[in-house]
């Protein structure tokens, strides 16, 4: 006879600090895991004071409402009948821990500190936390009393423990254990652990979900076993967006999966599986060989069963869980991901910062038309929910365009709802095209945004003449007979312009049309121009946040033209075939200012040189190399060291630039962002005197295949 356990994992979209609100998020996903006859929950990483809090875990305060908030969810009936695993700072022997408290019927069972911590990239944790490395070992942490008077208890243990059931054995996995080689499960599977759980705080990257699934699959395919992955979702405070996707694993096959974007605060995942599979998975000799053999682990055991009813000794009866068949997992493609990820996190900023709506410098161009269609997609889920009831959204919505509650408003088109809290305006000078207007006012028109048209030649002009009425010199632009330096300023004082005129009208566009508030600017310079420095320092790319900032331009590409069939909008084919251009020069009938004739690369090479620097860690030296390989058949030695060695000098005297970024959506692997995912010095010898020496005496020494052609080249 088989013994059915509903299990239940979640994705909260928890927000740091908000201990209240968190508070709330967790209830509700513990009543809807009860609803659903489950009798274990698990939540994500650190979701009572939330994932994002970075420097506040050093602050007592954090950690004190933490175990105020715990008091209050072990002092209610929540707990009852339900094994729960919720996460929280706890300072044990004046060490700051990150730890999983396993609690079940307003008593806790186990603090478990984790011991593997995410500390590259996006990651810290080791400023804040400590490791626990005494592995398989435990000690008594006493409990504040706060908590000892809500659970009578004085001590509980504190370590690397499983809890044993009656009828199983569950252990605790955190989010960055699973992606280490020598993971936490595969001994405590060894050791007859059949259920794990690991709560993550996982953010979205392009591409990245599959690596995630695989990990979690591959937990258990080998082992045997049930894996339950929760997940933070949505914005926590800052840059990164977590995508949920909570998931159930058995034996190696996805038996559950939630939503990877949703505009709600809770989504919680059940199945209900035989735990008599994964010991059926297990009968293989070698496993027993090696599980007779693995050190043992303490077990917590507790006098209560997970398969209720006739199917558990103990536990009381359930109404189990729809059992679910196994399945592929869902994956977006990139072009989904981008309409979708920086949409929910641009609702969260939204909702949360409490301002009126978005304002964008509509330019004409590729990045701000995926900047405005971005918003537009927002403005299609806020739709999806409203028409689909969802109270939460349809409160928030209401609140940001000033309707009452009881007012019956309904968000329900998006087009109308976008004309409501977004404005973009374009904003042209002699130097802008006919073409560029038009295609802004068109896109405008067809998502539906506020927009206004405007020349500002007189503002550039007055301040041109106050230049030159206080120094006698006026500037020129090159194709009048000006130096480089005129050149360059005269475009700048355009585009920093852009940027003051801005935030005037993100300031009073509400006011003028009766309502209060301000409004978001919205930033939409792309990975690639601020890897490369291609941007005005302060100017309108300097915004409040930048929903683009972190990918590609040929990823954006592909994104508008998905966005051309799924959102319905013909008039995004236009931006695609036209040539890219910052139109901060004058047009002539033999020049028209071009982005990658400016820049000296192409948006692809971009994309290229940013993984090799970034992700594979390639000075100027190794990327050569590299490329000598990858484009030997269609390039020369000496051609590739010269765009090597131009990328690096341009990369190199703009870093600079890197310091003062927009804060943007984190979306790619090679993001230059300066304030926390990549850290570098800003001042550069940036013409790389040694480096490109050795760069220049290979090149000349290498033989040129590029003439052979690719399939010769790769044979030769």
């Amino acid at each position: 006879m088989g013994h059915l356990i509903t299990l239940a994992t979640c994705s909260l979209n928890q927000w740091a600090l908000d201990f209240q609100g968190n508070y709330e998020r967790i209830i509700e996903s513990i009543a809807i895991a009860k609803q659903r006859g489950a009798a274990m929950r698990v939540g994500p990483e650190l979701e009572i004071p939330g994932y994002g809090c970075y420097d506040h875990f050093l602050e007592g305060d954090t950690v004190l409402h933490s175990w105020e908030v715990l008091a209050k969810i072990l002092a209610g009936e929540d707990t009852m009948n339900i094994l729960c695993d919720l996460g929280m700072p706890v300072v044990h022997k004046n060490v700051i821990y990150n730890c999983r408290i396993i609690v079940h019927n307003k008593q806790i069972l186990l603090i478990r500190p984790k011991m593997w911590l995410a500390n590259d990239g996006n990651y810290r944790e080791m400023r804040y936390f400590t490791p626990w490395m005494k592995h398989r070992q435990w000690e008594d942490h006493f409990l504040p009393r706060i908590v000892q008077a809500v659970t009578k208890q004085t001590k509980v243990p504190f370590g690397d423990c499983v809890i044993s059931t009656v009828d199983t054995c569950i252990g605790v996995e955190l989010c960055e254990e699973l992606f280490t080689p020598s993971s936490p499960h595969i001994l405590m599977g060894l050791d007859g652990v059949e259920i794990f759980t690991n709560s993550s705080g996982s953010h979205h990257e392009l591409r990245k979900l599959y690596t995630r699934v695989e990990l979690i699959k591959e937990a258990t395919l080998k082992l045997g076993g049930v894996y339950l992955y929760a997940n933070q979702q949505g914005c926590d405070g800052d840059r990164l967006y977590y995508d949920g996707c909570a998931m159930i694993a058995m034996n190696g096959h996805i038996v559950a999966q939630g939503s990877q974007f949703s505009l709600n605060d809770v989504e919680v995942v059940t199945a209900t599986i035989d735990i008599e599979d994964v010991r059926s998975h297990r009968t293989s000799r070698s496993r027993a060989l090696q599980a007779a053999t693995t050190e043992g682990y303490h077990r917590i055991e507790v006098p209560f069963a997970l398969s209720g009813g006739k199917f558990g000794e103990l536990g009381g009866e359930r109404t189990p869980g729809l059992r679910l068949g196994l399945h592929d997992a869902r994956f977006h493609k990139p072009e989904e991901e981008i309409a979708l990820g920086p949409a929910c996190w641009l609702w969260d900023y939204l909702r949360r910062s409490r301002t009126q709506g978005y304002f964008v410098p509509l330019s004409g161009g590729v990045d701000s038309c995926a900047t405005a269609v971005i918003v537009y997609s927002m403005c299609r889920l806020v739709a999806d929910a409203a028409r689909r009831a969802e109270k939460q959204v349809i409160a928030d919505a209401r609140r940001i365009v000033g309707e009452p509650e009881d007012s019956g408003y309904i968000p329900s088109d998006p087009q109308e709802f976008c004309g409501r809290i977004f404005h973009t305006c374009y904003m042209g000078t002699e130097n802008s095209s006919a073409e560029t207007r038009k295609r802004a006012k068109d896109l405008a028109l067809a998502i539906g945004s506020y927009h206004v048209d405007l020349n500002m030649d007189s503002v550039v002009t007055s301040v041109v003449d106050l230049f030159a009425f206080v120094t006698g010199a006026k500037p020129r632009f090159k194709a009048h007979g000006g130096t480089g330096a005129e050149n360059l300023a005269l475009q700048n004082i355009q585009a920093r312009l852009r940027m003051v005129i801005s935030y005037l009208f993100a300031q009073l566009l509400p006011w003028v049309r009766g309502g209060q508030g301000g409004l978001l600017v919205l930033g939409s310079a792309n990975v690639d121009e601020s890897l490369r420095g291609y941007l005005t320092k302060y100017d309108c790319s300097s915004a409040d946040i930048n929903p683009i900032g972190g990918i590609s331009k040929t990823d954006l590409k592909k994104f508008i033209a998905y966005a051309e069939d799924a959102f319905d909008l013909p008039i995004l084919r236009s931006f695609l075939d036209a040539i890219p251009t910052a139109e901060l020069e004058p047009i002539s009938e033999t020049y028209v200012q071009a982005d990658e004739v400016d820049m000296g690369m192409t948006y692809d090479e971009l994309s290229v040189f940013g993984r090799l620097r970034k992700v594979e860690k390639c000075g100027p030296y190794s990327m050569f190399t590299k490329l000598v390989h990858e484009w030997g058949a269609i390039l020369s030695p000496v051609e590739i060291a010269g765009k090597v060695k131009h990328f690096f000098f341009e990369h190199a005297r703009n870093r600079h630039k890197m310091t003062t970024l927009t804060p943007a959506y984190h979306a790619e692997s090679y993001s230059p962002d300066d304030n926390r995912f990549d850290l570098r010095p800003f001042l550069y010898q940036s013409r790389f005197p040694w480096q490109f020496r050795k760069i220049d005496q290979v090149a000349v020494a290498l033989p040129d295949r590029s003439n052979l052609g690719p399939e010769k080249a790769k044979t030769d």
